[in-house]
């Protein structure tokens, strides 16, 4: 019989015990109130209440909590966009009751002061410029919601614009802009390219050229000192410049006449292809050589009479 009673009691008990004794966690605060007023705040660890009389009201996180509000508005340029904007709070510690009784619905009160600071902000604004300047509009903002959230036990750590998204044919629009922008410095930099190939080309060509030019020049100042050398033999065996110059001359032309013979695919006529040609060959140049020098030598003569004449004709510094 006596467990009949005690059974009830303790279970009684039990009740009375877990109505008596609550546990608050951590970075959490709970409010307690006695018969509907508030009566206390109550921070993490285990706590106690007056069962019956003393209720727990609410409980409110101390962590930092983020708020992602979306934004639709015009631009300046009559462009519509969408901005994320994402709003970094927490309770403070010290206002807790200003948080749970001035304020229902705190998320409701940030995304109003979002919309009227973001709106106020973006139409001042070209669409370029809103991409540029997010971190102003994310300034403004969290000035609008400290001033504001601060008196009702909020404070905002930080404000975000962590997206912006125009409108679709804007964006087409704009790719379409980048794409043709990096077309024509893609174009600009083949043109150098092929501009600095040009150059190349021409210096080398160039170059080559100067080398051809300098390998002639070499190659015939040789032949001149080999004809030179071959003359003065001449003279020693009793030879004279003019017959050695005809020897050569002969000489030259059947070695011409001996190597075009040999190459069985030549389609070349020399003419005419016999020794008197070369003698008459070498008389032209000599006489054309001595007609030269006599016209040369006449030249000087006259130049040399006119400088005595204009001498004799100047006055003289006594006059």
């Amino acid at each position: 019989m006596n467990l009949i009673y005690i059974v009830p009691i303790v279970i009684i008990l039990i009740i009375l015990i877990f109505s008596f004794v609550f546990i608050v966690k951590q970075q959490t605060a709970v409010i307690i109130e006695t018969f509907g007023k508030y009566s206390s705040v109550r921070q993490s660890g285990i706590q106690f209440k007056v069962p019956l009389v003393q209720r727990i009201a609410g409980r409110l996180s101390l962590k930092i909590q983020q708020l992602d509000v979306i934004v639709e508005t015009k631009t300046l340029d009559d462009v519509f966009v969408k901005l994320k904007v994402s709003v970094q709070y927490v309770v403070i510690k010290d206002k807790v009751y200003d948080a749970f009784y001035k304020l229902e619905y705190p998320h409701d009160q940030i995304t109003s002061y979002v919309f009227d600071v973001v709106r106020a902000e973006v139409p001042k604004m070209k669409l370029d410029d809103v991409f540029v300047k997010k971190d102003d509009i994310a300034i403004a903002v969290k000035s609008e919601l400290q001033e504001a959230m601060i008196n009702y036990g909020f404070d905002i750590i930080k404000t975000l614009v962590t997206d912006i998204d125009p409108d679709s044919q804007v964006k087409e629009a704009m790719n379409r802009i980048n794409a043709s922008e990096r077309e024509k410095i893609a174009a600009q930099f083949e043109g150098d390219a092929a501009r600095i190939l040009i150059v190349e080309k021409a210096k080398a060509e160039a170059e080559s050229k100067r080398l051809q030019g300098q390998g002639i020049a070499d190659q015939r100042r040789e032949i001149a000192r080999g004809l030179e050398e071959s003359v003065e033999v001449l003279n020693k065996v009793g030879i004279n410049s003019q017959e050695a110059s005809a020897l050569i001359v002969v000489t030259q032309h059947y070695d011409t006449l001996q190597s075009i013979g040999e190459e069985t695919n030549s389609n070349l006529i020399l003419l005419p292809n016999s020794p008197q040609a070369g003698s008459d060959m070498l008389n032209n140049m000599i006489a054309s050589f001595t007609a030269s020098n006599q016209i040369g030598e006449a030249m000087k003569e006259q130049n040399a009479k006119k400088g005595i004449v204009s001498k004799k004709t100047k006055p003289s510094d006594n006059s």
